[in-house]
């Protein structure tokens, strides 16, 4: 019972502090506005260079856009508590390790889902890219796997913060490999076989491919593998980033740099 509220009640305390708000409208500039200005750039460069349709442009950055809150947020697990300087508190709790850090990434991913399922609704209105209704809900489905998908690489993201300074920058860092890496932009098949190759184990990629042909008329079981090689990817960095945890928590008690990177 008591994991069960770590889990639950605990990550909801811990994700509503990673925010020094007055008024939760100051997250509409970064959640809602920003991934709308993005879709609009992209598809009218795609419009003036005829490489791609719109419906390929909203799709694609409105779930890549999922990426802020859940790089975000989930390095500001360690990050925010360290300027806070409660860290060496938060490890110091006999409370199990998966049930307070995993626990933090539920409401990141709703975060994500809602971040990329409110920039396909309003970028599409904007851009008059219609989907057959048969799509709706398993595009939602899709959009909710490759959020945990992304929040799995930003528990990745949260485990280097106990080595590195500002996870503001890797987030940053990696936000924008996401962006390039994962056909959001540009079909995968114009990217350089190297870069093709990465983007296959990158969050993101086979969510949008997913997400495209679900737009374009094709039916859930036809896109089954795309999703759950995103939803296995997404489980991976999960594993791997809380291992990785593990790993920094021991180093940094050992060396005494849990406040300091």
């Amino acid at each position: 019972m008591t994991s069960l509220r770590i889990f639950f009640i605990g990550g909801l305390t811990s994700y509503r502090a990673l925010f020094n708000w007055l008024t939760p409208w100051i997250l509409v500039p970064s959640f809602l506005v920003a991934p709308l200005f993005q879709i609009l750039l992209f598809a009218y460069i795609g419009r003036t260079t005829r490489l791609e349709s719109d419906e390929f442009y909203v799709i694609g950055n409105a779930i890549q856009y999922a990426a802020i809150p859940c790089l975000f947020a989930m390095g500001n697990t360690i990050g925010g508590e360290r300027f806070q300087h409660t860290l060496p508190l938060v490890l110091a709790t006999p409370a199990g390790r998966l049930p307070l850090f995993i626990g933090r990434s539920l409401p990141v991913i709703v975060n994500g889902f809602l971040v990329a399922a409110f920039a396909l609704v309003a970028g599409g209105a904007l851009l008059g890219v219609h989907v057959p209704l048969s799509a709706v809900a398993p595009l939602v489905l899709v959009v909710l796997i490759t959020s945990f998908s992304c929040t799995g690489l930003g528990l990745v993201n949260a485990a280097l913060g106990l080595r590195v300074r500002e996870t503001a920058v890797l987030s940053n860092i990696l936000f924008g490999i996401l962006l390039v890496f994962c056909g959001v932009n540009v079909p995968l098949s114009s990217l350089p076989d190297w870069m093709s190759t990465i983007s296959e184990g990158l969050p993101l990629t086979h969510g949008i491919a997913a997400a495209r042909r679900l737009a374009d008329g094709a039916g859930l079981g036809s896109v089954a593998g795309l999703i759950g090689a995103e939803l296995l990817i997404g489980c991976i960095y999960a594993i791997a980033g809380y291992l990785l945890l593990r790993l920094m928590e021991v180093e940094s008690r050992r060396r005494g740099t849990l406040e300091i990177a």
